[in-house]
């Protein structure tokens, strides 16, 4: 399959011991191997937070769509404990408007409350960004800090803020300043990009001004 970027995504795979025993982490998983996967039941509803996925459906809806990477990380027993998904931005959002294939979203990265001390997010951010064209495009995410565990990281937004530039600043990712509304609402959200090496300088520019809705 090529993508819109007209690469042919190669799915890899990583063993990351732990004391509960080898979680595999694999890249490009499609909605068939998904499917034949359990879905662990943390994914779901707590008192105070809800996952971003409930269902292994959604992630199957995801892996369909052309040239974007699921990853999920899987435990002993062949349960999904961890996932990301990055993925294009829809045609109408802002940061579609820098041209298609340009830019992709970090949409999702989660990891259920019993393996998150295990280096279980920190490997799928490595598949995430491991593939051969991820030099020529624009990955960013959104953080709104109303869809964060606090409850279960034991965290205040600014801490569990920190702790998400620290997991993504070592894949290349920078905190950007945006005027985007829905970001601006509370001062915790966060706006980060990690830019291609091969991006150019016009492209760049170009970015910056759409960062702020303007056109230059």
């Amino acid at each position: 399959m090529i993508s819109k970027s007209g690469w042919s995504p190669i799915q890899h795979e990583i063993i990351l011991s732990t004391n509960a025993g080898n979680i595999r982490i694999r890249s490009f998983c499609r909605a068939g191997e998904i499917h034949g996967y359990a879905f662990d039941g943390e994914f779901g509803r707590h008192a105070q937070y809800r996952s971003l996925y409930t269902k292994k459906e959604s992630l199957e809806q995801d892996a369909v769509r052309e040239g974007v990477n699921v990853v999920l990380a899987i435990d002993p027993g062949g349960t999904i404990i961890g996932f990301g998904v990055l993925d294009y931005p829809e045609e109408g959002a802002r940061w579609f408007d820098l041209g298609a294939g340009v830019m992709m979203e970090l949409k999702v990265i989660e990891v259920c409350r019993r393996w998150r001390s295990a280096g279980v997010a920190a490997a799928i951010m490595n598949l995430m960004v491991a593939h051969e064209t991820v030099d020529d495009m624009i990955l960013y995410l959104v953080g709104y800090s109303w869809t964060w565990d606090l409850d279960g990281a034991e965290k205040t937004a600014q801490a569990y803020r920190k702790m998400l530039i620290d997991l993504f600043e070592p894949h290349g990712f920078q905190e950007l300043q945006t005027n985007e509304p829905n970001i601006c609402l509370k001062p915790e959200n966060i706006f980060m990009a990690r830019i291609g090496e091969r991006i150019p300088e016009d492209m760049r520019n170009q970015f910056k001004w759409l960062r702020f809705g303007v056109s230059p």
